[in-house]
């Protein structure tokens, strides 16, 4: 082996178990291992080389949905240099062999089942389309110019369930093709073309999982690296040439059937846990599934009473300048202001007594509490108490007809642009 293929082999393997990918090879139906980056005693090496390295400044974040924080830039800094003394070392010392047919198959084989199960598990995200939820009713009164980079992408892919399925389909395609050694080479072309796409999205629409996506582009390379000159003879010099076949992970004909059978039904167990977690958060809270609120939908206020006093919105004070308020997850209800601003809250909503018990965030003393009457469908009356005034509102539900974005639809014969010049 090569030194870059030796570094590669020890870069591949420490980010493995440092990321989330480690989460997507073991898994089980309530849970997975955790990124051992984010703990002890990665986690805490990462810490202690920030502070010594940089000084003391805001400390790390981990945790969360984002996985280009400075705590994992700062990491990937130190795998790198690790993987670079480590292959040194190893370079020194074993240099003399060059050839580990053995170490290398199963370097390759465990590289290409981590690739394998992340294109798995984003995969069956998007098929179940649980990773870009259609837009919510907030999102659909909510004017584009507040919409961050990934807020936009996150509504453009969730607004077109066709798209966001077909994406997956791929990603899926990748990580069968993978999951069997004669086809690793084509998974390998396809998670390559996929991920270069998603990488694109999360560097131009400012996406959190930066360097996981361009991991999953190196580690394909990675796969595709010894068929780079078979693949040119092909498709660039029309000659014939034989792709290598994935080397055997065993001296043992038998033993490498076996493997066979155990890499095949590992993807089938993955399919399987990742299929069952989409269902699960379709079902949840936000998920396409999920329940909706016994008054769901947008209310336009047309009417409101502060302490007796009818005035325009804009007059009142300004957590009740409220435009519209919506009813979306059963637990949430959510004011629209004037300025488009949004005020959240908690609710209770007990449809037997036409209660609404209202919380803000973490406050235990924080309440409001409002009373609706509905004469029809939509018409919405609530009368309470909040902030130690005595409200009334009028609503009328806004059809979701008149939104354009739920009701363009395909068509072969398009219009001409009306807005054309």
């Amino acid at each position: 082996m090569t030194v870059a293929s030796r570094f590669a082999i020890v870069y591949f393997g420490l980010y493995i178990l440092a990321s989330p990918i480690v989460s997507s090879i073991l898994v089980l139906p309530d849970g997975a291992m955790p990124a051992l980056g984010t703990v002890w005693p990665l986690r805490d090496v990462t810490l202690w080389l920030a502070e010594h390295a940089f000084g003391p400044a805001t400390p790390l974040v981990y945790r969360g949905n984002s996985g280009d924080t400075g705590f994992h830039w700062m990491q990937t800094a130190w795998l790198l240099a690790a993987a670079g003394a480590i292959t040194a070392a190893w370079w020194r010392l074993d240099h003399r062999r060059p050839s580990r047919p053995r170490l290398y198959a199963w370097s390759r084989f465990a590289i290409r089942i981590a690739l394998a199960a992340q294109m798995c598990e984003y995969g069956m995200a998007k098929i179940i389309p649980t990773q870009f939820p259609a837009p919510s009713l907030v999102t659909l009164v909510q004017p584009v110019g507040s919409l961050s980079h990934s807020d936009l992408l996150w509504t453009f892919m969730g607004s077109s369930a066709a798209y966001q399925v077909f994406t997956g389909c791929v990603e899926l395609v990748a990580a069968v093709l993978l999951f069997r050694p004669s086809t690793a080479t084509l998974g390998a072309v396809v998670a390559l073309a996929s991920m270069t796409q998603v990488f694109l999205l999360n560097m131009t629409y400012d996406v959190g999982l930066k360097q996981i996506a361009f991991h999953l582009i190196l580690m394909a390379a990675f796969l595709l690296a010894p068929a780079v000159q078979p693949l040119v003879d092909v498709l660039v010099r029309h000659r014939a040439a034989a792709v290598p076949a994935e080397p055997p992970l065993f001296t043992s004909p038998r033993a490498n059937r076996q493997a066979l059978v155990a890499q095949a039904a590992l993807g089938v167990y993955l399919v399987g846990i990742f299929t069952l977690a989409g269902v699960r958060y379709w079902h949840g809270e936000g998920g396409g599934g999920s329940p909706r609120s016994p008054l769901y939908g947008v209310w336009d206020v047309t009417e409101l009473t502060v302490d007796g006093e009818a005035r325009p919105a804009a007059l009142h004070d300004y957590d009740r300048r409220w435009r519209r308020a919506i009813f979306d997850s059963p637990s949430v209800v959510v004011f629209q202001r004037t300025d488009d601003s949004f005020a959240r809250y908690g609710v209770n909503l007990n449809v037997q007594n036409r209660t609404l018990a209202l919380t803000k965030g973490a406050s235990r003393v924080w309440t409001a509490g409002f009373t609706y009457q509905r004469a029809a469908p939509d018409s919405l009356v609530l009368e309470g108490d909040m902030d130690g005034h005595r409200i009334r509102a009028r609503l009328q539900l806004v059809g979701l007809d008149t939104f354009r974005l739920l009701n363009s639809t395909f068509r072969w014969m398009h219009p001409p642009d009306p807005f054309a010049g």
